[in-house]
């Protein structure tokens, strides 16, 4: 896969995590559009059914996540890692919930920075605070904390609102919820929610603008003024 000229990522290697949720796909989908990358490796727990053309274009990187010190190889030689991993509380339990993401992100960035990656790009949530009551939030904001500690040389962390995708997993609730933000937004477009492609667009700016300091915070109106920096394809 050629890399885009005048992008900044010729000759560059990148990896995403979390491929098979919503942002990720999006993300992968950005990332192949564009050519930024000349190896694109997805790292996940079986491999994704992505197409002909997709799986020729990315390699792909089994690992069980309980044992994840012994895949250490699959975070080897890439200069950024796009981190969309995660589950709910309601699908995992509070236990699993915790252990996907906190501990399986918090490992792999500790891998990911022992293999040689400069650029950790990481998909938190918008009010994510370790002194949050709430477990979500609480669980957010300690994984952002684990991840900053690492040292990674430029560490983006993106807090986005409620996510608006047509998701595949059925979660009634939270198509309801969808519905009425998808109205909110017509008429407030940053303050509550943000499309999953924005979100993968503002993962992929990100790498492409220069960092203001090693560590950058981006909340729900930055994530939607950087996705708009690059522009859709096809427009």
């Amino acid at each position: 896969m050629a890399a885009a000229s005048g992008g900044g990522s010729g000759g560059r290697a990148c990896f995403v995590l979390g491929a098979s949720g919503e942002t990720g796909r999006a993300l992968l989908r950005e990332l192949l559009a564009r050519r930024l990358f000349t190896r694109v490796t997805l790292v996940g727990r079986r491999r994704l059914s992505l197409g002909e053309e997709t799986e020729a274009a990315v390699e792909q990187a089994v690992v069980d996540f309980e044992r994840l010190s012994e895949h250490a190889a699959a975070f080897q030689g890439h200069d950024v890692g796009f981190c969309c991993l995660g589950t709910t509380r309601a699908k995992a339990g509070v236990d699993g919930f915790v252990r996907v993401d906190r501990d399986y992100v918090a490992q792999a960035a500790e891998l990911a920075r022992a293999g040689g990656c400069k650029h950790f790009v990481l998909q938190s949530s918008q009010g994510a605070n370790q002194h949050s009551r709430f477990l979500y939030l609480r669980v957010k904001g300690e994984v952002e904390n684990l991840v900053q500690a690492i040292g990674f040389d430029r560490c983006t962390i993106l807090r986005p609102a409620v996510l608006l995708c047509n998701r595949q997993e059925s979660r009634p609730a939270e198509w309801m919820a969808q519905q009425f933000l998808g109205v909110v937004a017509r008429v407030f477009p940053t303050a509550y929610s943000v499309p999953v492609e924005t979100v993968a667009r503002a993962m992929v700016a990100s790498v492409l603008q220069p960092g203001e300091g090693k560590v950058e915070v981006l909340e729900n109106r930055a994530i939607h003024e950087l996705g708009k920096a690059v522009p859709q394809q096809g427009t």
